[in-house]
């Protein structure tokens, strides 16, 4: 395996000195590194994939120098704009590196929602006309690949390194910071999901969140139709619930939110503002950190979301850190909604944590079946 920062200060030699991207279990030891090791103006943990490489272009704008987006396989759906109508040689002709976790590569095990993107990665690649190399585990093959894709951007090109699992060896994340609340995020989704009205739904958000509650149904002797389990498409779980809520606005419809998954597509917001849902509840169960793919920080406990929901017409928000508070938010949820319940919580999860049972086409037959009954 290749170590870190090997990876990290060969780049940085070769003239790459300028990293943004979204975090990716794959490259969970990279992104730790880059934590540790470059400051502010040299890496931007950024709200999608898509930003990342606007980052990217605007500090070659200022530098004339390339820069380095770093994602999972699932990202290349928010970049493919930018790095078409942006970056492409038919356009600004500017150069940049990529990263691409390869979730899903076809012939190893992944979860469900990894297996079409991990077909059509390398095909997104060469649809767009980049060149890319399936990075090297070995340090000197990888020392190789990583000068074929300096010389490319010397050459003003886009080139991508793919990166399979157990590519890196591991590395511990130093910059740690305090947990500033101690309730934890499965006790939380316990307290909501206990009590829900008899006939509301829950969409749940990717990650650890649709996993505790499905664990939570699970230990309850529940069943799951009333859950939407959003294995995939981060950040668009709100989106899924508003659907629902306005289409039955008999229903409450509980939108699982994360603060990660809230800040990617956080003009989200701007739209249940606007068609103002009275059933619709968005809880976001704010870490302050990507829980799922290694605990990098995000930059939920820098903002307040409770302000922008009500910038963009929520009826109701407000922000509780501790089960009574949750407790009694959920009790005065008010009949005119929108409503936001921001829920500040620690980070981590149960070392053992499964994962739902069932598959995504189950999961949405059942929710279906429900919601027509």
């Amino acid at each position: 395996m290749i170590a870190p920062a090997f990876f990290i200060e060969k780049l940085r030699q070769g003239g790459v000195e300028f990293f943004a991207g979204v975090p990716d279990s794959l490259l969970k030891s990279v992104c730790a590194y880059m934590t540790d090791h470059l400051d502010e103006r040299h890496h931007v943990i950024a709200a999608n994939e898509g930003g990342a490489v606007a980052l990217v272009a605007g500090y070659h704008l200022a530098t004339g120098k390339a820069g380095c987006v770093y994602m999972q396989n699932s990202g290349e759906g928010n970049a493919v704009n930018p790095l078409a109508s942006l970056m492409d040689a038919d356009v600004y002709d500017i150069p940049l590196l990529l990263i691409v976790g390869w979730r899903g590569r076809p012939g190893v095990h992944d979860e469900p929602q990894h297996v079409k993107q991990g077909k059509i990665t390398t095909g997104l690649l060469n649809v767009m006309g980049i060149d890319f190399d399936v990075l090297s585990k070995e340090e000197a093959v990888a020392g190789s690949q990583i000068e074929k894709a300096l010389a490319a951007l010397r050459r003003r090109e886009r080139y991508a390194l793919v990166v399979e699992k157990d590519t890196f060896d591991p590395y511990t994340l130093q910059t740690t910071h305090s947990e500033p609340y101690g309730l934890g995020r499965e006790e939380a989704i316990r307290i909501v999901a206990s009590g829900l009205p008899e006939n509301a739904v829950v969409v749940s958000t990717t990650g650890m969140i649709s996993r505790e509650l499905f664990e939570y149904r699970a230990a309850m002797g529940q069943g799951h139709e009333r859950d939407f389990l959003t294995v995939g498409s981060m950040g668009h779980a709100s989106q899924i619930a508003l659907g629902i809520a306005m289409q039955q606005p008999w229903r409450m419809v509980y939108c699982f939110d994360g603060d990660g998954a809230a800040i990617m597509h956080m003009g989200n917001m701007a739209i249940i503002g606007s068609r103002h849902p009275r059933n619709f509840v968005h809880v976001v169960f704010n870490n302050g950190a990507h829980d799922s793919v290694g605990g990098q920080p995000t930059v939920g406990f820098d903002i307040n979301l409770v302000e922008v929901a009500r910038a963009v017409r929520y009826a109701h928000a407000e922000s509780v850190d501790n089960a009574e508070t949750l407790k009694n938010a959920l009790a005065n949820v008010a009949s005119e909604g929108p409503t936001l319940i921001e829920v500040r919580v620690k980070k981590g999860n149960r070392k053992d944590l499964g994962r739902p049972t069932t598959t995504p086409v189950q999961n949405k037959e059942a929710l279906m079946s429900f919601l027509n009954s």
